[in-house]
């Protein structure tokens, strides 16, 4: 866990992410963390019915999968997923994007499966 009073290079720790779809906590505000995550791939189809989403990406670019639409985002960029609206995110290749989130959410949503990461795993 960072000092609550540290400078958080981010692009420093985007170097150190190390796989996709596994979100690090690298800053928490309130109840809210900060984390850094590497997308590749397709993800899982889900939701989070209690919380919004926000997704900033930082290097490369991506689309977040809505049932009536995609999203296309590059770097610089950030989208808010409402809460409780199904979204698949994506990236054709490597992605490093800033995830803010309240504490505890689950990366799946309720959808579950291999792709579900650990809570709290700092980077």
């Amino acid at each position: 866990m960072a000092a609550p009073d540290a400078v958080v290079d981010l692009y420093d720790k985007l170097e150190r992410l190390d796989a996709a779809w596994s979100p690090r906590v690298v800053a928490e505000m309130n109840d809210y963390q900060f984390k850094l995550a590497r997308f590749e791939g397709r993800f899982v189809w889900h939701r989070h019915e209690a919380t919004d989403e926000v997704f900033l990406v930082l290097r490369g670019s991506m689309g977040i999968e809505l049932r009536d639409r995609t999203i296309r985002l590059g770097e610089g960029e950030l989208f808010v997923v409402p809460r409780g609206v199904e979204h698949r995110p994506f990236a054709d290749e490597d992605c490093r994007v800033l995830l803010i989130e309240p504490r505890g959410v689950v990366n799946t949503g309720g959808a579950g499966g291999e792709l579900t990461a650990g809570n709290d795993v700092w980077l």
